[in-house]
């Protein structure tokens, strides 16, 4: 059964006889939300750019298939999509990781690279979506919300910040009736995170249980739950979710 244009309400069995391909689907929120679609009845398609964590996530979750390769090669990317056996119902796009280089030190081949290509890799998906994603199925952004505060070392981040809610909303129209719908998210307590912070993760964690109005860190497993929700909802569609815990109406 492929998706329609009504919500199941739920997750527990909510995607049963449906396939959602996770892009970033190896760690952090990607590998999150697999872990729920799974738990849901769901089928997964897995791509990620680390083949072994790939390999050890397909251990864990038995996926239709799996690929290895870099999203940001959006040719192959679009390639892949369109040339998966069937039509898919949904596909996620976790991959990426922002920018926090002062202008003082940035590389502006790298620059547009990370602005240029995180875009293009979402149209990659878009395009090939008209024909491969059934209709009532979503097309599901992870961003952030992190730069919507400008700061030194945010112009990237904070461009691709303000330009992820535009592309989703133009998007939607597009590609009707496939959804699309984004994820823009503040902190959230991953892998890549801790790459990021490195030694100053603990004090990150402290300070944002002491400061969130939840009194928590957000984890993968936040996320997830709202990425299953816009998947199984059918009446979603061009709209940008923030989860942050609260982070943007506290000081920083």
């Amino acid at each position: 059964m492929g998706a329609t244009g009504e919500g199941t309400g739920g997750t527990r069995g909510g995607l049963a006889g449906q396939t959602v391909v996770v892009v970033g689907g190896s760690a952090g929120i990607g590998l999150e939300t697999a872990r729920r679609v799974r738990a849901a009845d769901g089928a997964l398609v897995l791509v990620a750019r680390d083949a072994e964590r790939l390999r050890r996530a397909a251990d864990e979750l038995h996926p239709r298939s799996t690929a290895a390769f870099d999203a940001r090669d959006t040719g192959r990317l679009e390639r892949f999509l369109g040339e998966l056996p069937g039509q898919v119902d949904h596909v996620m796009v976790t991959a990426g990781s922002p920018s926090y280089t002062p202008l003082a030190e940035l590389d502006l081949t790298d620059a547009g690279r990370d602005f240029g290509g995180r875009i293009a890799m979402l149209l990659a998906v878009a395009r090939a979506s008209r024909e491969k994603v059934r209709a009532g199925g979503t097309l599901l952004f992870i961003g952030g919300t992190g730069g919507r505060r400008p700061a030194p070392g945010m112009a990237v981040t904070g461009a691709l910040t303000a330009a992820l809610p535009a592309l989703t909303a133009h998007l939607a129209l597009e590609v009707a009736p496939v959804r699309v719908n984004l994820i823009a998210a503040g902190f959230v307590d991953t892998p890549l995170s801790a790459s990021l912070l490195g030694d100053r993760l603990e004090a990150r964690r402290e300070e944002l249980r002491r400061t969130l109005p939840i009194g928590r860190v957000v984890g993968p497993a936040d996320v997830a739950a709202l990425a299953l929700h816009i998947m199984t909802n059918g009446a979603l569609t061009g709209a940008t979710y923030d989860i942050d815990g609260g982070q943007q109406l506290v000081a920083h």
